[in-house]
C-alpha cells in the first residue's frame, strides 16, 4: 500500500510540472521552413494536423505555406530569366537583356512575399505556443503542503 501511495504521489508531481511541447521553426534560404517540436523535426502535414483544433493557427500555417511556395516559384523563375541571358552572353551569343530585366523584377517581387510567409510562420508558432502555455501549464497550479495530525505526517496537494 505504501508503494502505491508513493507511485501515485510521484505521478501527480510529474504531471503537475509537465508542459506541452512547444513549436519552433527554422528558415532555410531556398527550401522554405522546417518546423520542430521540442527539437524533433515535424513534417508540415503532421504540423497541420497538430494545429487543426486552433483555426487561427491553422489559417496562419496554411497562408505561410502558400506564400512560401508562391515566393519560391517566382524567385526561381526570376533567377532562370536572369541566368539565361547571362549564359548566352558568356557563350558568345546574342543575349536578350529584356528577359534579365523581367527576371530581376520577379526576383524583387518574391522578396516581400517570402518575408510575409516568414512572418505568418512566426505568428503561427508564437500563437500556438501561447495557447499551449495558457492551457497546459498555467491553469494547473497545484499547491503542496506538509500536514501532520494524530495519525501521522503526510503530503497534501490542492489543485
Amino acid at each position: 500500500m505504501n508503494k502505491i501511495t508513493v507511485c501515485l504521489l510521484l505521478t501527480l508531481f510529474m504531471v503537475s510540472f509537465c508542459n506541452a511541447q512547444e513549436l519552433t521553426f527554422k528558415k532555410h534560404s531556398f527550401t522554405g521552413y522546417t518546423f520542430y517540436e521540442d527539437g524533433n523535426k515535424i513534417p508540415l502535414n503532421a504540423l497541420i494536423e497538430k494545429v487543426a483544433p486552433n483555426p487561427e493557427v491553422l489559417h496562419l500555417v496554411k497562408m505561410s505555406k502558400t506564400k512560401g511556395v508562391f515566393a519560391t516559384v517566382i524567385s526561381f523563375s526570376g533567377g532562370a530569366l536572369i541566368g539565361w541571358p547571362i549564359g548566352e552572353a558568356i557563350s558568345g551569343g546574342d543575349p536578350n537583356w529584356v528577359l534579365a530585366g523581367i527576371g530581376a523584377g520577379l526576383a524583387i517581387v518574391a522578396i516581400p512575399i517570402g518575408s510575409s510567409a516568414k512572418k505568418n510562420a512566426e505568428k503561427a508558432v508564437d500563437l500556438y505556443n501561447a495557447t499551449l502555455n495558457a492551457t497546459s501549464f498555467y491553469e494547473f497550479k497545484p499547491e503542496y503542503k506538509m500536514i501532520a495530525n494524530g495519525s501521522g505526517i503526510g503530503l497534501a496537494m490542492r489543485f
